[in-house]
Parts: structure tokens; sequence; C-alpha cells
């Protein structure tokens, strides 16, 4: 009973904390935004501004919302409710001689969510489709490998909890929605009234997160595991552990999409083979350097070696006097911690809301099964694999079906190896 105790009482410190702060719905406006740059390159070969090019927004029954106009930067962005709109480019407002490079894909569509705030791209030129194709490959082999990264700072948790546990936790995913519920409750809602910046809330997300991955193991999963209970058993709990939280952060948090307060109105570098937001650089270079730590730490520490061992022959490691209990300890920390830190760099470049973690959970089991199930390594490279094809699958698939085009992808790998890339083949019976 003391166990169920700390975990219930874990479990009421996180809701107490969040309900400390203010009521966030309030705060925020309905609006959401549509937004782009419009460039093209001028006698020298470089990239300038447009300005002056008007854009129009136009609901469903064609009629029209609003207009924008772009800057001398070419920037331009148009406010709107929710819903679904036709963004058209005005060609006669173009400077002579310039014209779109995809007439066919004006207007664009774009569906907006409560505080969304999404991007419309107009290219504008004469260059060639082999070109335009190449800089778009490149563009989107940039954004896959972005994504890839920070889905494997998610994963790497699951696969370690499923390699020393056998647990398969479907309640991962809510880890990161928290991580990035945490985030906004420090940098944009504030405890006591007081906001925090994003570059010291990350780290603070980092220990909340693993203080309730150890609270979350020692409440429910040790005691069920002192018990002998199936993994049968564990994995239906953890679906309804992964709804309960769901609805939980639903009813505290709200069902608006929400956006941190730092770093949100950035101009991208134009690397000229493709664009980076300054901050996109930034979550690839610490997703780098987080993966390449847990690494170094899982081949060089003691306690990283006993993760590998225990995960590798759980039955062998016991015998040879490793601490089983206490290394799985370190795993769930350690899992949900990185977990809850990916849901900040998520936070990042998209916008929050109650079920971000569930939507990106199917992600996550297709890198770790595609890696191979329970290995650290395999899960950093199936995430990235998964990342690359989800944004490349776009040049030939519509961008709407882009995760479905990375499944595939997934089931035709596993058809011809079912251990996954780094996976060992294991006999049965």
């Amino acid at each position: 009973m003391s166990v169920l105790r700390t975990f219930f009482a874990a479990v009421i410190a996180v809701l107490a904390i969040a309900a400390l702060a203010p009521a966030v719905a309030s705060a925020q406006t309905d609006d959401a935004e549509v937004k782009g740059r419009l460039q093209a390159r001028d006698a020298e070969g470089e990239r300038v501004g447009v300005a002056g090019v008007e854009f129009i927004a136009t609901n469903e029954a064609g009629d029209e919302v609003a207009r924008g106009v772009s800057d001398d930067d070419g920037n331009w962005s148009i406010t709107l409710p929710p819903g679904t709109y036709q963004v058209l480019l005005d060609v006669d407002t173009l400077p002579d001689g310039r014209e779109l490079r995809n007439p066919e894909k004006n207007p664009a569509e774009v569906r907006l969510i409560e505080g969304d705030s999404k991007s419309a791209l107009f290219p504008l030129g004469e260059a060639m489709a082999s070109t335009s194709s190449e800089i778009e490959f490149v563009q989107l082999t940039v954004d896959g490998l972005k994504l890839g990264l920070v889905i494997a700072m998610c994963a790497i948790g699951l696969s370690l909890i499923y390699g020393t546990t056998g647990l398969t936790n479907f309640a991962h995913g809510e880890a990161v929605t928290f991580g990035a519920v945490m985030a906004y409750l420090l940098n944009v809602t504030g405890i006591f009234g007081v906001r925090i910046h994003l570059l010291i809330a990350a780290p603070l997300v980092l220990v909340i997160s693993g203080a309730a991955g150890w609270a979350f193991n020692r409440g429910v999963w040790f005691p069920m595991r002192r018990r002998g209970a199936s993994l049968i058993s564990a994995l239906v709990m953890s679906i309804g552990f992964s709804i309960l939280f769901r609805y939980l952060i639903l009813y505290q948090f709200g069902g608006r999409a929400k956006r941190l307060s730092d770093y949100q109105l950035q101009t991208a570098w134009d690397l000229g083979w493709f664009r980076l937001l300054p901050k996109d650089l930034v979550i690839m270079v610490v997703s780098i350097v987080v993966l390449v730590g847990v690494g170094v730490g899982l081949q060089t520490t003691r306690v990283g070696k006993a993760m590998r061992a225990v995960s590798d022959n759980r039955d062998l490691a016991e015998s040879s006097g490793i601490d089983v209990e206490r290394v799985i300890r370190w795993v769930w920390v350690a899992g949900t911690a990185l977990a809850g830190f990916g849901g900040v760099l998520f936070a990042t470049t998209e916008s929050i809301n109650w079920e971000m973690g569930f939507r990106i959970l199917l992600l996550m089991f297709a890198g770790v099964t595609l890696g191979g199930l329970g290995t650290a390594y395999g899960a950093l490279f199936g995430s990235i694999i998964v990342g690359l094809f989800i944004q490349l699958s776009t040049l030939v698939i519509p961008t709407d079906m882009k995760n479905v085009g990375a499944l595939v992808m997934l089931v035709v790998i596993l058809l011809v190896r079912p251990q996954g890339l780094l996976g060992r083949k294991e006999r049965v019976g």
C-alpha cells in the first residue's frame, strides 16, 4: 500500500503544479496564422525579397476573408480564424519578369487550428525542373534528418524499457506530451507568476520528466513485476494508462493548440540548396549531442553496461550479480526524461496539444521496430530512417499521406528482415 501511496502522491503533486498555473485558455486567442517568404534571385544570383505582392485568403465558400502583402524582405502573413482556406498569390501584383515556378499549386490549401501557424510556399523563377527537384530533395532530407533525430530521442527509452522488462509501453507517447506541457507551464503560464526562459525550462523539464518516470515505475510497474504479472497484463495496463494520462492532460491543459513564447518568430537562413531556421539547427545539434552522450554512456559507464547486459540476457545478468531492479529503475528515469525532453524539442517547432505524443507514438514504434526491438542503437538508426522516409516520400505521394509511406516501408523491411536492421535472429522453440 505504501508503494501505491507513493505513486498517487507523485501524480497528485504533478497535477497540483499544473493547477497552480492560471487558466491558460483565456490567455490565448482563437486566431491562427498563415505566412511565408517570397524570394527570387537577382542578376548576381543572390536571393532577395519580393515586396508588394498580395496574398488573398478565401474560405470554403469562396468568399474573401483577409489579405496580406509581402514586405521588403518578402515576408508576409495573414491572421485568420481556425478553418480551411485557399491562399492565392495575386500574380497581377508580381514585378515584371517574375512568375510562379509552379502555377498549378496556386492557390494553396491550408488547414488551421487554434493558435496554429503554417507556411504557404510560392517559389518564383524559371529554374529547370531537375534543379527544382534537387533543391526540394535536399530540403526534405534536412527536414527528415531533424524529424528523425527528435523521434530517436523519444524512442530510445521505449526501446530500452522493452529490452530490460519486455514491456511494450503504450503510455510512452504521453511522456512526450508531458514534457511539452510542462515546458508550456514553465515558459508561458509561469509558476507563481514567474515565467522561465526556455533555455532554463528545458533542463528543468528533463529533471521533472525523469522524476515522473521514477514514480511511474515505483508505483505501478515494480509492484507488478514483484507479483509476477504477465506481459500481456502489463501491456493492457499501459494502454489504460495512456488513455488516462491523455485525458488528464486534456482536462487540465485544454483542447486548444498552444505555443511556447520563445523562439517562435525567426527568419530562415538561406544556405543555397536548403533553408534552415536557427532553432532547427539548435534542435539538430542538441539532439546529436544528447544521442551521442547516451551512446557513450551505454558503452563506458557501469550503469550503461549493466543496461546493455540486462537487455541482452536478463537471467545471465542477474546471475552475474547485476542488480536488475536498479538497472530497470535507471532505464525508466532516463527513458522518460529523454521522452520529455524530446517533447520540448517538438514544442519549439510544432503546436502543443493534448494528443501530440499519441500522434507520434506510431512513428516511435516504427523506428524502434525497424532498427531492432530492445536496442538503443537500433532505435536511433531506425528513427532516422523513418524521419527521412516520411519527408522524402512527399516527393511522390501527397503530404497528408507521408506517415503511411513510412509504415509501408516498415512492413516491407520486416518481411525481409523480421528482427529489424540491427536486431539479432532468435531461435524459437
